[in-house]
């Protein structure tokens, strides 16, 4: 050490001579009677002193001070956080997005020509079967029925008659006090009046049917639409719009694409009844439950993607018909080694973790089956029970010295 000090100094005494010589040699400048140096000669100077300092290593003692941080910190090891690869029953599943469908909706329309005097229910209300929606105006057909009515009554009257002779010349046929001609035009007389009759009956049947078009009463229980038109409005069974829409809303059918890859797994879930569903509404913390009941009898060989419906109870309305949700179909539940999925990181060669073994982490190539919420299902690299590095992997590479901390809360 002694040596390298003397000839340190000896170094800085030669630089420092030949700057005093520069500024020797250089010619005084008189600027108003004060006798100064040249500016240049100075700038020499500072240049040869910091040429000095470099070669002595003055500047060089920030960077050695880099360097035994970096040493210290490699003796403490870098801070990480670290969690256990743990072989639980984890779910099969498979995500999806797919649309809340009703199971039935009626489109309310009129019948016949008229006007609506009066609409019983509010916009958007829940109705039920057989509640009263509109009522129309039928003040025309009920006057048509009356006098088809009155018509009917004349003609049942006459067929009675009819029939009396029919019975008085038959008994005087038995006596042979007429003739048969008689017998057979009270006949044909009878007979036509039952067929007036038979066409009156017909005609009022259908009077009153369309006076019951006049009364419209929800067919199917569930909420209702805006009413297309208020009272005073004339309706006709030609308009395009219906008075309103009735749309079942419990319980209703959720829709979705699956990969014709996770078909069989699907088919056999449900042969064993181990599938359960359920569907998340954007911006809802509640969960709708349901099961399954149709797969499409085909696949699309554009998009290899095979049309599911499950029926879903949706007691308390959390399920909008039209919503966009989540679907999470649980097929079974398997043995799997998992891990948090911060662990895992993705290299050129594949995906791996760090595992914590003595103090040192070790890079581990790893194989992810799917993602469980926060987990990665590992299929090879890890049996269960190693100590792998979740959090602190920019400093990691394999054999570096770590220092496992306190697991902060939240993450």
């Amino acid at each position: 050490m002694r040596p390298v000090v003397v000839n340190m100094i000896q170094m800085w005494k030669s630089v420092t001579g030949a700057a005093k010589a520069l500024v020797a040699s250089m010619q005084p400048i008189v600027v108003k009677g004060i006798q100064t140096r040249p500016v240049m000669a100075g700038a020499a100077v500072v240049l040869v002193a910091a040429a000095g300092l470099w070669l002595t290593g003055g500047f060089g003692s920030s960077k050695g001070a880099v360097a035994q941080s970096q040493r210290q910190g490699q003796a403490r090891g870098v801070p990480v956080e670290v969690a256990v690869a743990e072989k639980k029953m984890v779910p099969v599943r498979v995500e999806s997005l797919g649309t809340v469908t009703p199971m039935a909706s009626v489109a309310i329309k009129t019948r016949i020509d008229t006007e609506i005097v009066a609409v019983h229910f509010a916009d958007g209300a829940f109705v039920k079967k057989g509640d009263l929606l509109f009522t129309l105006d039928s003040r025309a057909l009920e006057a048509q029925l009356r006098e088809k009515e009155g018509t009917l009554a004349r003609n049942r009257a006459a067929l009675e008659g009819a029939e009396r002779d029919v019975r008085r010349y038959t008994e005087l046929i038995a006596k042979g006090a007429t003739t048969q001609l008689n017998l057979d035009n009270s006949t044909t007389q009878a007979n036509a009046l039952r067929g007036q009759v038979a066409a009156d009956e017909s005609a009022v049947e259908n009077l009153k049917v369309q006076i019951s078009y006049c009364t419209i009463r929800a067919t199917i229980s569930g909420r209702a639409s805006m009413a297309a038109v208020k009272v005073g409005n004339f309706v006709r069974p030609a308009d395009a719009a219906p008075l309103a829409t009735i749309i079942q809303a419990a319980p209703v059918y959720v829709t979705f694409p699956l990969p014709q890859r996770s078909l069989p797994d699907l088919r056999m879930a449900l042969s064993e009844a181990s599938a359960t569903i359920e569907a998340a509404v954007p911006g809802e913390t509640r969960q709708a439950t349901g099961q399954v009941t149709m797969i499409e009898n085909t696949v699309d060989a554009v998009t290899g993607m095979v049309a599911v419906r499950a029926t879903m109870p949706n007691t308390d309305d959390l399920l909008w018909p039209g919503t966009l949700v989540t679907v999470r179909l649980t097929l079974r539940e398997e043995h799997a080694v998992t891990v948090p999925s911060g662990a895992v990181q993705v290299s050129q060669t594949g995906s791996f973790v760090f595992v914590v073994k003595d103090g040192a982490a070790t890079v581990q190539p790893v194989s992810v089956a799917r993602t469980v919420d926060s987990d990665s299902v590992i299929t090879s690299g890890l049996k269960g029970g190693e100590m792998v590095v979740t959090t602190g992997h920019l400093l990691l590479s394999s054999g570096t010295k770590v220092a496992v901390r306190d697991t902060k809360a939240g993450s």
